[in-house]
């Protein structure tokens, strides 16, 4: 038996599905079937689309709580449904700690983890009316996981998402299943600003297990499996796309030379 993703018929929101990690996500859906709906405060340079099917664009400030619930009123209202959000939206400058004003950082958790549960709360108003509830998808990251030098406030805003989707997983029980999606690097459009030119690329990528940076559309594969039925038992969950992650520093600095198993 063939494992088939198919979501046809369904409506997905992207935030920030205009370019980059969003726009991989909002082409995985558009691949698998459904109807999707990318939103973020300025229009992408072209459709995002697949398969001949582009997503809708709708203006949003995720920060402005009444533009998020009318938001996804409307989309309700014209499409029938809401079946999937993902909170894809996000980011950071690198700042070190003591370069910026508690305000400034607060920002960048406001930006990544206060929109968010806003954006998942309005969603959440749609979901549990429907018969087939639905299902909120997290973008994490592994900068949640381990100390973050120039990123804390992200770093700190991505470790609260994912809990507050485990507690939204056991809340919001059985009608809306929520997970996080943790990301490692990932290739974009903007890969460069964070790791220099194709040598660096190519370096920062062999420090990874897999000897890559992840694609776009490899983090829309993971969310397409969560989103659908397959995954239908899985919620609160925290799953790794990240190559197998990062090689422990100690393990190129020791001077000790084990010998191989014959």
């Amino acid at each position: 038996m063939s494992l088939t993703l198919d979501l046809t018929g369904q409506v997905a929101v992207v935030t920030g599905g205009t370019r980059g990690v969003g726009a991989g996500i909002a082409r995985a859906f558009l691949q698998a079937g459904a109807e999707v709906v990318v939103c973020a405060r300025r229009p992408p340079d072209a459709p995002v689309a697949a398969d001949g099917r582009a997503a809708r664009f709708r203006p949003l400030d995720l920060r402005d709580p009444p533009a998020v619930r009318e938001f996804f009123a409307r989309v309700a209202a014209e499409h029938g449904r809401l079946d999937c959000l993902v909170n894809n939206a996000g980011g950071t400058p690198y700042r070190l700690l003591d370069e910026a004003s508690a305000e400034r950082h607060a920002r960048v958790v406001e930006l990544n983890l206060t929109a968010p549960l806003t954006a998942s709360l309005a969603a959440y108003e749609v979901m549990r009316g429907q018969r087939h509830g639905g299902s909120v998808l997290m973008i994490g990251s592994v900068s949640g996981t381990r100390p973050s030098p120039g990123t804390a406030a992200y770093g700190a805003a991505k470790a609260g998402l994912d809990n507050l989707a485990r507690t939204m997983a056991v809340e919001w029980a059985p009608a809306v299943r929520v997970n996080t999606v943790v990301l490692g690097m990932v290739r974009t459009e903007l890969a460069a600003l964070h790791y220099g030119d194709a040598a660096g690329l190519a370096a920062v990528g062999a420090t990874v297990p897999l000897g890559r940076l992840a694609e776009p559309a490899e983090i829309g594969d993971a969310c397409v499996f969560l989103a659908s039925d397959r995954a239908r038992y899985v919620s609160g969950a925290s799953l790794l796309v990240h190559g197998g992650g990062e090689r422990p520093a100690f393990l190129d600095a020791a001077t000790v030379n084990h010998p191989k198993e014959p």
